[in-house]
This record gives structure tokens, sequence and C-alpha cells, in this order.
């Protein structure tokens, strides 16, 4: 099963360093992970998705919870929270193929934000499922170059992830 934790971290260099090196010495792989500033620059939050069971997903919060520069952690429920990704596709469009993949990017909601003589790049955000639908309609068109940037999450309603 795959699990979404929310990590409130001090903005400061080296913590990822650690939390990275805290899943390699555990033998845990991260499927996914984004980090970004928070509302306030003293802090960061680390969006981590991992694959395990219950046993897994304990032990995980658990050892982030005792780390240096760790403030909270929390699982985000995926009933509980919204999740998105971005992603950037860069694809093959010769003059025939270029009014095909605008049908698609207008179907997905997706943007062209850059084209040239013999390629365009999509810019899509999404669920995974939506990520994964898109790439797979443009891979017919050859795809160059991809970048994810893995999934960001926050809780529904009022409840909030804060410092």
């Amino acid at each position: 099963m795959r699990h979404t934790i929310a990590v409130i971290v001090e903005n400061k260099s080296g913590v990822l360093t650690r939390i990275a090196g805290l899943f390699s010495r555990r033998s845990f792989n991260i499927d996914g992970l984004s980090v970004g500033a928070t509302d306030n620059p003293e802090y960061s939050r680390m969006t981590i998705t991992v694959e395990g069971d219950k046993e897994v997903l304990e032990q995980v919060i658990k050892q982030l919870s005792k780390l240096i520069n760790v403030i909270r952690v929390s699982e985000l429920a995926p009933a509980e929270s919204v999740e998105r990704e971005l992603a950037i596709i860069k694809v093959t469009a010769d003059k025939e193929s270029r009014s095909e993949i605008m049908q698609i990017v207008n179907i997905f909601r997706a943007k062209i934000i850059d084209v040239s003589a013999r390629s365009m790049i999509i810019e899509v955000t999404g669920d995974e499922e939506k990520i994964n639908a898109i790439v797979q309609l443009l891979r017919q068109f050859g795809i160059k170059e991809m970048a994810r940037t893995g999934k960001v999450s926050m809780i529904r309603g009022t409840r909030v992830i804060k410092a």
C-alpha cells in the first residue's frame, strides 16, 4: 500500500540529507519526494510517498519524528487530502502531429509552454492517474524528455499541518 507523509522541517542545509540517510539505513524506499518552503521561511514542507504495510508506515513516522530538525510528521489519508503532481513533457511534434497533440492537451486541461520546429513542451498538473494517462497518450508521438515533481498533498478543510 502507498502512503503519503507530510513532514515539516527546519529550513536548514543538511536536513534532506539526514532524512534520505534515515530511509537508506532502514532500507525504506522513497517512491516520491517533494520539498519546498512554507509560508514561514524558517520551515520547509516535505511530501514523502512510501510503499509498505501499516508497520512500515508506523516505523517511518517514528524514525522521522526522532530526527533533529523535524518539527512535525503526519500521514495524509487520500480520502482526507488533495494530491497533485506537476509534469513537463517534451514531445516530438512535426506539422502533421501538432493538431492531434493540441487536442490531447486540451482534453487534459494541460498547457503548451514551448514550441519549436520539431517539438513541444507540455505542462500538466493533476493526480498520478491523470499524469500517467496523458503520458501514455503522448508516447505515440515520441517523448524526448520528461520531468515530474512528485506528489504534493494538503489536508482538506480547516485542519492544517504547521510547525
